[in-house]
């Protein structure tokens, strides 16, 4: 189990799985919502990321509701609740459990972003998406 908290501690969450993956995501909702050219999300089953204190306040920008805290404004998770999905920002976690594998949504990407993980322009099939890459 991982324990982790926002930056003034008043929200506390427990992580009591592994991550299905982790990803870099490009799209636009991440973009404006945490003003990056992209973040890191570490995605689990739902279940797998409680709220042990605290009450995250709900932050919809775009189209995906997204729970920070209400005191300092810490990014904490997405609700994908249509796939019984959390995507937890991964700069909560320990560094030595971050291993981004692949970038996803990468036709709203800012800028091209060089590495060897593959580069969907959408989803990977895995997530419903088409498998459809863009070269960088």
């Amino acid at each position: 189990m991982i324990e982790t908290q926002c930056l003034c501690g008043d929200i506390r969450l427990h992580i009591t799985e592994e991550p299905l993956a982790q990803v870099y995501c490009h799209c636009t909702d991440c973009q404006v919502s945490q003003g990056a050219a992209y973040v890191i999300n570490s995605v689990y089953r739902a279940d797998a990321v409680k709220v042990v204190s605290g009450n995250p306040a709900t932050l919809t920008v775009q189209r995906t509701p997204r729970m920070r805290c209400s005191r300092c404004g810490t990014p904490l998770f997405t609700e994908v609740a249509a796939a019984g999905l959390r995507s937890l920002n991964a700069y909560l976690l320990p560094p030595d459990k971050v291993w981004p594998q692949l970038h996803i949504h990468c036709a709203d990407a800012v800028m091209p972003v060089v590495d060897s993980l593959p580069h969907y322009a959408g989803l990977p099939s895995s997530f419903g998406g088409d498998d459809k890459l863009v070269e960088w």
